[in-house]
């Protein structure tokens, strides 16, 4: 059975290759916007479900892994910023503050059209930081595709006093832990029997 990944996020495609896999990839066109009242959890749930169905009819025979990531701070949903001024308002907002990081994951089997779904949760605590370290990173690391304005596998680990949950990879935007147990239970074993 083909494995499709249905993103062009390099973050992901680069997670997924360290479970030795043949994949393909593609974009799915999807509106990412949230819905009145829904929060962060559900929300990458259902992003994540439309962009496996998105890719769904043009890839038969195919185990289709589509992911999507939010950050929610005191119960507000921040987004990827998509500009240098939006990302210092973000991490301004975010020192000295916990931040939770939410990542749906959804693998779809397109041969029998049912479909795996959860979403992994994953803290960080901001340090309180300066607008001078504010402004140093994000010129540093260009964060500006980033829920959250970081990537927390370069200097923005840096930002961080501590962090906490199942699995560090999903914030980085794929939880390759739960992954690999959909995948086995589509009898797809990436380290064999």
């Amino acid at each position: 059975m083909n494995i499709l990944l249905a993103s062009g996020s390099s973050y992901r495609k680069s997670l997924l290759e360290r479970l030795n896999l043949k994949f393909h990839q593609a974009s799915p066109n999807i509106d990412e916007s949230p819905q009145p009242g829904e929060n962060a959890e559900n929300l990458t749930l259902r992003l994540s479900k439309e962009k496996a169905l998105a890719l769904a009819t043009k890839h038969p025979n195919t185990l289709i892994i589509a992911s999507d990531q939010c950050a929610s701070l005191e119960n507000t949903i921040l987004g990827k910023p998509g500009s240098r001024e939006k990302a210092i308002k973000q991490l301004s907002r975010c020192s000295g503050k916990k931040v939770t990081f939410y990542t749906g994951l959804c693998l779809l089997n397109t041969s029998t059209e049912q479909h795996q779904l959860a979403c992994v949760d994953y803290s960080v605590w901001f340090r309180k930081l300066s607008s001078t370290q504010i402004a140093t990173y994000i010129d540093r690391e260009n964060p500006l595709d980033c829920a959250g304005s970081f990537k927390c596998e370069g200097l923005g680990i840096t930002l961080f006093e501590k962090m906490a949950g199942d699995d560090p990879n999903s914030l980085v935007g794929l939880p390759l832990i739960t992954l690999t147990t959909m995948l086995i239970n589509e009898g797809v074993y990436p380290i064999g029997r």
